[in-house]
């Protein structure tokens, strides 16, 4: 029998888990996703006319409150993994944690899998939810196709890559106002502003190489082609898991180098 997880991390991933989910807030929010996912496809199905199969986004207009569920989970999967392990450090219960699993690693580790692992059930479940409301009020406006799949897998992994990229923010800013705050100043405003200013001055490619226009290009797969905001999808995934790679890892080397 191969061991999904190793035996010395299931302590840690263990604690990680309770603490998840014995906070309110989670739940809460949880709860307030799937509810987004709800209307969000319910309207769009509702409202959408018939499949353009010129048009974007390539999966039909009825799809869209799809991607505003999916994007809503990306947001929350980094402010959560953000808000989680910076509050640890806020509340010093970094330090009891520290007792119990000595290995910074698995420490680390642990907190990245177990924030990944929400960001990908919810994400699911919104992406169920969502495929459940366009089967009851977008029939015929829409189609089930691999591109519509590949659509679903680009929200599955971005969730995933941001919940890490918040945890790796939590950890090395050690301030959940700071460290939620800084992500949505960044997705909601700075990165915006910086792809109407680089449109300006006639390099539009650079937003390329940043984490929401990877996002952008990851989710949407096969549409607005034509951008130059966005990379081709191949591309963004890989700028993306590059962020979350780099982020991941400030967050494990503040980890530490942090004095319990």
């Amino acid at each position: 029998m191969i061991d999904v997880v190793p035996a010395e991390l299931i302590p840690p991933v263990l604690s990680e888990y309770r603490k998840a989910v014995s906070l309110r807030y989670t739940r809460m929010l949880a709860g307030a996703l799937v509810a987004t996912a709800i209307v969000a496809a319910s309207v769009t199905a509702v409202l959408a006319g018939p499949r353009d199969p010129e048009g974007d986004p390539v999966t039909g207009a009825a799809t869209i409150g799809l991607y505003l569920a999916l994007f809503a989970v990306v947001v929350a999967a980094a402010a959560f993994g953000a808000a989680g392990a910076a509050g640890e450090h806020q509340h010093n219960t970094l330090v009891i944690t520290a007792l119990f699993t000595v290995d910074r690693d698995r420490l680390a580790g642990s907190k990245y899998l177990v924030t990944a692992a929400a960001a990908f059930a919810a994400a699911l479940a919104v992406e169920i939810v969502s495929m459940v409301c366009l089967l009851l009020f977008g029939r015929g406006k829409f189609e089930i196709t691999a591109a519509l799949f590949a659509v679903l897998g680009g929200g599955l992994l971005a969730a995933v890559c941001w919940a890490v990229i918040g945890t790796g923010i939590g950890l090395l800013l050690r301030s959940p106002a700071l460290a939620v705050g800084a992500i949505l100043v960044w997705v909601l405003l700075a990165e915006p502003l910086l792809w109407v200013v680089t449109a300006g001055i006639g390099l539009p490619g650079v937003v390329t190489l940043l984490p929401g226009s990877a996002t952008l290009s990851t989710v949407l797969v096969g549409s607005f082609d034509d951008s130059d905001l966005l990379a081709p999808t191949p591309a963004a995934i890989v700028v993306l898991l590059l962020w979350s790679i780099g982020a991941g890892a400030a967050g494990w080397w503040a980890l530490r180098r942090a004095e319990l």
